[in-house]
């Protein structure tokens, strides 16, 4: 079975590097994507985090699309909370105008950061996620065709109809997907218990829009390919310790691999690391392929959004590499 497959980059500012290299990587990667035959490359909106360079999400997605010339680009997602919906779409209306046909633009609801750098962003300190239905029609309308004498106008933003997805790891934003008629992108690469309750939900209850007829679900999925399953395994020790030290309460840049992750795991940490990380796919192209097509079947998903957790970009871009020639990705 083959489908779209894409890249949700994390724009992971490495152990011992700078910012600057991570916004590099992250430009090679959109470029590798491309010529891989990956359908889109997303970005998402984190704050205050020194292991995520992707906080000015739309200024970063201008920067790999003018490094690329096909690929669809992306958020996945901006934190709607955090903004006024007039000033998202100015930003990915500008976007849509300089790279026309390639952008999307997915939606969350959490603030992507801690309640004080949320408080900080000063959108609207007596706002909260109960206006996100409203703000999402909001949104739509300044994307849509401005009406004469109703009403402010995004300029750039009206008329460029970019496509709105829904993202979520709830019952509650596939509920919302499905009333808003929008495809729906589903956390699982971090949130995997309601993977298949979610679905079910967004798919039995999808009601038909102007932007999609039918229900359309991609669900994220952490991915480490390399030439054997001992290195990619060793590989995926950067984001195992990315979680035990988010469970801690450690803000760090993206950790290197360790040999021995035993040394600095602990049992709570390993039970927390298998229930969280329970979806990804981890070795080498065979071991990838077989375990992927079985979550593919399982889920009977639309696209694949796959994140690629891995310290060293060269690693990182091999690994994008070797999943594109699998056989599992239409192209």
């Amino acid at each position: 079975m083959t489908l779209p497959f894409s890249l949700l980059d994390l724009a992971p500012i490495a152990e011992g590097a700078s910012l600057a290299d991570a916004l590099e990587n992250s430009r090679q990667l959109a470029v590798q994507a491309e010529g891989s035959g990956y359908h889109r490359i997303w970005l998402a909106e984190h704050h205050a985090m020194h292991g995520v360079a992707s906080s000015a999400t739309a200024v970063v997605l201008g920067h790999i699309a003018a490094a690329t010339k096909s690929i669809r680009i992306g958020s996945g997602g901006v934190m709607l909370p955090n903004h006024s919906p007039l000033v998202i779409a100015e930003q990915f209306g500008t976007l849509a105008t300089l790279f026309p046909g390639r952008v999307d633009l997915g939606l969350g609801r959490a603030p992507g950061t801690d309640m004080a750098t949320a408080q900080a962003l000063r959108r609207n300190l007596n706002s909260d996620v109960d206006s996100y239905p409203e703000d999402i029609r909001e949104l739509q309308h300044y994307l849509a065709a401005p009406q004469d004498g109703k009403g402010i106008v995004a300029v750039p933003g009206a008329n460029t109809h970019i496509p709105l997805w829904l993202l979520g790891s709830s019952l509650y934003s596939a509920q919302l997907a499905a009333k808003f008629g929008l495809p729906y992108s589903f956390a699982s690469h971090f949130a995997p218990d309601q993977l298949f309750d979610a679905i079910n939900i967004y798919r039995s209850t999808f009601q038909a829009s102007t932007q999609c007829d039918k229900a359309y679900v991609m669900a994220g999925v952490m991915v480490v390919v390399a030439d054997t399953d001992e290195e990619a395994t060793y590989l995926f020790t950067s984001v195992q310790q990315q979680f035990m030290n988010m469970r801690r309460g450690v803000n760090r840049p993206f950790a290197r691999p360790v040999h021995d992750l035993s040394q600095i795991c602990t049992a709570a940490d390993q039970a927390m690391l298998s229930h969280i990380l329970r979806y990804a796919v981890v070795g080498s192209p065979n071991t990838v392929a077989q375990k992927l097509n079985q979550f593919i079947q399982a889920t009977q998903v639309d696209e694949l959004i796959v994140s690629m957790p891995i310290h060293d970009i060269q690693a990182r871009l091999k690994s994008a590499e070797m999943l594109a020639k699998t056989g599992l990705m239409s192209i």
